[in-house]
């Protein structure tokens, strides 16, 4: 089978993988600082939610989760969803998921930040919102980068769960094509795309935390 041919036939599943990469990042980065929020809350029942949830999202598959998302409405509330709403399903759970993950980064990024700082900021007369955003937050996304980077290269790679909801990215055509042609290339093609997608994060965020190097 001719690798162009293949190449071609993947273009549309690499679109596919490419838009749940993107939306999993646009939503789950802000959400999972909400979260931590939550984790950090001196209100202890809802920090004690908070952590519960990041208990059960980071202790259980991936793969349940959408199963859970794109299930739970008929079985729970007896709602019948669109054949649409698998892609919408993909999404939230892709978001649910990987927000655990940043608000846990995230809060270590944050405690990691000396008191002082805060002490500082309050005698040079900022308030909360200013203490976080202009003073913490720039150093909290600079510690916070590496761990951030491996779970966005993980998050390149987990987009082939979408199968699990007969959702078509990358992964899954790959094995369509496998199957219909008898022939493992489509595979290892895929394997190829994945490899240079990963290569294209990782080297964007090795710039952005260049970037940030003037924060030491």
């Amino acid at each position: 089978m001719n690798i162009t041919v293949v190449m071609q036939q993947l273009v549309g599943g690499m679109g596919a993988s490419l838009l749940i990469f993107v939306l999993t990042l646009l939503f789950s980065m802000p959400l999972g600082l909400a979260v931590a929020f939550g984790r950090m809350s001196r209100f202890k029942p809802l920090q004690a939610v908070i952590k519960f949830f990041i208990a059960i999202l980071r202790g259980t598959p991936l793969m349940l989760q959408l199963l859970v998302v794109f299930f739970g409405p008929y079985y729970m509330f007896g709602w019948t969803l669109p054949r649409s709403y698998r892609f919408i399903a993909v999404i939230i759970g892709f978001s649910i998921n990987y927000a655990a993950y940043f608000a846990e980064i995230y809060r270590s990024g944050i405690e990691s930040i000396p008191k002082g700082q805060y002490e500082a900021a309050s005698v040079l007369g900022y308030n909360k919102q200013q203490t976080f955003f202009k003073i913490i937050f720039p150093q909290m996304v600079k510690r916070v980068l590496p761990p951030v980077t491996n779970e966005v290269i993980t998050l390149v790679k987990d987009t082939s769960l979408a199968f699990v909801l007969t959702y078509e990215e990358m992964f899954t055509v790959a094995k369509q094509i496998a199957a219909a042609q008898t022939t493992i290339m489509p595979l290892f093609v895929a394997g190829v795309f994945y490899f240079i997608f990963n290569a294209v994060v990782a080297f964007v965020m090795e710039c952005i935390e260049k970037k940030l190097s003037y924060y030491r």
